[in-house]
């Protein structure tokens, strides 16, 4: 196993080559839990982005050209090296982002099976032959890679996030300049060593690093840039907003998965343990900073106060602290405006009448922690509501019918992902059918994987990744007409 110090640059990635900012500024990573600095990466601005969309446009070319037996074997290394390096990996993603060991090594995982997937999809990207509408002639229809991806990732998946959208961009043929968020860049420097040892030719995969500061600088770059034909973007509402306004005047294509407000609904005939179980592995994974957790729970009135006890109980089991400790469960927020935004909520909560079952505090340590928190008495007029808390906050919801719940649910303008619980089949499939989101859970929290269109309605985004779906974001379709024959 490697040492996770041995993956961590002071550099950013561009062309092949290890490199400073053209300015020679930097800025710091830290550690959320212990507030300890990790590295200095470089902050990058507009030139440097010029530079690392030049290098990703003349490696186009021989990339695209590539058997797509040829990218698969290089992609399949890059997975056999990760693999080789999870707890390196692991360790280094908890020290920047904070997350429980065992969250982050699950992570790694799922960018191993990004890679694998997107490898053997390689050699799938079927075209069609159509037949003609006229005589002496051929139709051919084929697929091609888009050509240059700028990938915008977010902090709270620094590693899962880049490789489920570099990789089948890299397996499809096209060249990649990818943005890592500000406070976890180093999980990304981390994949492109790997990428490099695994013989991914310069300019294939590019890292430009910067400050928040300098983010729209840079953003902007790419967004607006004429070789840049695609933008995939994970991030907030806002922001995707205003990336969508930037690419228009080149009317790039984008991949958009932003905000989430997900409901997690029990009913009457659900299995109380499962359920309580299922809620507290959406709400509590990641601290609650994940696009696609419970944000609204819905307890139909029959099972409430059951379930509250329960859930209750396993919130209070939880043990709060530095992911890379044994037996931690929900590690830090990721910076202080994170955990403002969590009180705020339980603040607003409380003082329109929720009450506070348990938490609603930072407990007494150093690090960015914000207790485990149970609120009930939640109603429609509080900011959770409306608004992620992106916390390790539960807000508990009475209702009383399916119509009820299912207008509750939907009452919102985002569709991403949503979760209910019930052992009545007919339920089933009329609450599915009737929710308004890209993704439905049945009876699970846990609905990510390669294989799966990830992806919302509403103002949760455009497109999907992973699956069939999400590979054809990185393709375009070109018709041949074949005459004289």
């Amino acid at each position: 196993m490697t040492n996770p110090v041995s993956l961590v640059r002071s550099a950013a990635y561009v062309d092949g080559k290890w490199i400073a900012a053209a300015s020679g500024k930097s800025f710091a990573v830290t550690n959320p839990a212990t507030g300890a600095e990790l590295a200095k990466v470089p902050d990058m601005n507009a030139d440097d982005t010029e530079r690392a969309i030049q290098a990703a446009a003349k490696a186009f070319k021989g990339w695209a050209a590539e058997t797509a037996a040829s990218r698969a074997a290089k992609l399949k290394v890059w997975a056999g090296l990760i693999d080789k390096n999870t707890e390196a990996l692991a360790a280094l993603l908890t020290a920047e982002q904070g997350k429980p060991l065992a969250e982050a090594r699950a992570e790694v995982r799922s960018g191993i099976d990004s890679l694998d997937w997107s490898a053997a999809q390689a050699q799938r990207a079927f075209g069609d032959v159509i037949p003609p509408f006229k005589q002496n002639t051929r139709i051919i229809v084929q697929r091609e890679p888009v050509g240059v991806v700028a990938a915008i990732t977010p902090w709270n998946f620094p590693s899962g996030m880049i490789t489920r959208k570099v990789a089948p961009a890299i397996a499809a043929g096209c060249t990649v300049v990818l943005k890592p968020a500000e406070d976890t860049p180093l999980s990304a420097l981390a994949l492109a060593v790997l990428a490099e040892e695994a013989g991914i030719p310069a300019g294939v995969f590019n890292i430009v690093t910067c400050a928040g500061k300098s983010a729209p600088e840079v953003g902007k770059v790419l967004t607006t840039h004429p070789l840049v034909r695609k933008i995939s973007f994970t991030g907030s509402t806002e922001v995707g907003k205003i990336l969508l306004r930037q690419g228009a005047d080149t009317v790039k294509r984008v991949s958009m998965e932003l905000g989430g407000n997900a409901p997690f609904i029990i009913f009457d005939s659900a299995d109380l343990d499962l359920a309580v179980e299922g809620t507290a592995s959406s709400k509590f994974r990641n601290a609650g900073q994940t696009c696609i957790c419970a944000n609204r729970i819905f307890v139909q009135a029959g099972i409430h106060d059951a379930f509250v006890a329960k859930f209750k109980a396993k919130i209070q089991s939880l043990v709060v602290g530095d992911g890379a400790k044994d037996g931690v469960q929900v590690g830090p927020l990721i910076n202080d405006e994170a955990v403002q935004k969590v009180d705020e909520h339980v603040q607003n909560a409380t003082g329109k009448g929720a009450k506070l079952e348990t938490g609603g505090k930072r407990p007494a340590k150093d690090g960015l922690f914000y207790e485990p928190t149970l609120l009930t008495g939640m109603t429609p007029d509080m900011l959770l509501f409306s608004d992620e808390t992106f916390g390790p906050v539960a807000g508990i919801f009475k209702f009383e019918t399916e119509d009820e719940v299912i207008g509750l649910a939907n009452d919102t303008r985002f569709g991403l992902a949503s979760y209910f619980y019930t052992k009545d089949l007919g339920q089933c499939f009329r609450v599915a059918s009737a929710l308004e989101y890209g993704m439905v859970a049945v009876n699970e929290a846990i609905l990510s994987n390669a294989a799966i269109p990830f992806g919302g309605r509403k103002e949760s985004g455009l497109g999907r990744e992973g699956s069939q779906e999400g590979f054809d974001e990185f393709l375009e379709t070109k018709y041949i007409l074949i005459g004289g024959i």
